[in-house]
């Protein structure tokens, strides 16, 4: 399953299902490795906020902006974000 998050993950909120067309898309634009490598509560929170979308139009909107964010590889939910750091959108002190 693409969102098992791993053995040592300590999320606390309800684990997210994939839609299947989530799965497609992430398949189609090539970004399922990007989204595994993303951390475990990273992907419940992309899940959660497209599951939450009441409209298809907002669901679309939240997918787009999940798979150009998964693209650049340098943001999450529209955040400065850099893959390695537990708080990259921390200040560095």
């Amino acid at each position: 399953m693409p969102n098992d998050p791993s053995p040592s993950s300590r999320l606390k909120r309800a684990l997210q299902p994939m839609a299947p067309e989530v799965e497609q898309a992430l398949e189609s634009a090539g970004l399922m490795a990007a989204y595994q490598s993303r951390p475990p509560y990273q992907r419940n929170d992309y899940l959660s906020w497209i599951n939450r979308a009441k409209l298809a139009s907002t669901k679309q909107k939240r997918l787009d902006q999940m798979l150009a964010e998964l693209a650049a590889g340098d943001r999450y939910m529209n955040m400065a974000w850099r893959a390695g750091t537990a708080e990259s959108t921390q200040p560095s002190r």
